[in-house]
Order: structure tokens, then sequence, then C-alpha cells
């Protein structure tokens, strides 16, 4: 018993399996992260264009847009965002490529968004680059997670 033990975590810290199921995870995260963030993007959006004065007004900035159109960015973005976040879950092989771009273009947006909101832009820029990482880290194949994740919730009797 004990040699199998230390052959598993052996294994494990050589970055055999461990490492593929860190990776794994993370991307399931990714996905989670990445529906949520598109949500709460949609919701940014609708924020913006329904009300103009939501937001701050910014005095001389490069990127200063109107903030409706700022808002048709963020609806835009979100729901772009929502989809690919959805599609890694659902384990589809288009999802991991787009979830990386648009997780790219949503870290630039929230960078050139920063003067209107610091925190929140700081925070989902964060999000986007631990979304690149797990969705670009993970070489597992999204068919087995989709099969894994059928397996674990069909009932065991």
């Amino acid at each position: 018993m004990e040699k199998g033990g230390a052959a598993m975590s052996d294994k494990a810290s050589d970055g055999g399996d461990g490492g593929a199921a860190w990776a794994s995870g993370g991307t399931l995260f990714a996905g989670v992260l990445m529906l949520v963030n598109g949500v709460l993007g949609v919701l940014h959006g609708i924020a913006g264009i329904a009300k103009d004065d939501v937001y701050a007004r910014l005095g001389d900035y490069v990127y200063k847009f109107n903030l409706t159109a700022w808002g048709w960015i963020h609806l835009v973005f979100g729901v772009l965002v929502a989809v690919a976040g959805w599609g890694i879950l659902k384990g589809a092989d288009w999802a991991k490529g787009v979830g990386v771009a648009v997780a790219s273009a949503v870290v630039i947006v929230n960078f050139v968004w920063l003067p209107y909101q610091p925190v929140w832009a700081f925070i989902s820029v964060a999000i986007g680059v631990f979304v690149i990482w797990a969705l670009c880290t993970d070489t597992s194949d999204p068919a087995d997670r989709s099969d894994r994740a059928d397996a674990g919730s069909s009932p065991s009797r």
C-alpha cells in the first residue's frame, strides 16, 4: 500500500496527472469566470446605454468615448465572453481559441476603461490574464472534459 501511495505522489510531483488535473481545473474555473464576467459585462453595458450618467465623466483622456458607446462595447464583449465561457464549460472544440481571443480583447478594453472604474477594470484585467493562462496551459482534449462532466452528472445507480 505504501508503494502505491509513493508512486502516486511521485507522479503528481513530477507534473504527471497532477499538472494535467490542475490545468483542467483551471480551465473549468476559467469557463465559470468567463460566464460570470460576461454577464457582468452585459449589465455594465446596459447601465451605460440606459443611463448615460452612471459612470463618472472624464476631462481629457486619450481614449475618451461617449459613455453610451462604452455601454455598447461592454454589452457586445459581455455577450461574447459569456458565450465563450459557456462553450468552455460544455467542452466545445472552438471554445478555447475563441476564449483566448475574446479574453485578450477584453483585457485591452478594460485597460482602456481604467479611468472610468479603476478597481473593477483592474480586477477584470486580472481575470482576463488568468483565463488566458488557464486556456493556454490546458492541453487536455475538450471532449474528455465534457465526457467527465456528463459522467459525473449521471446517476450511478
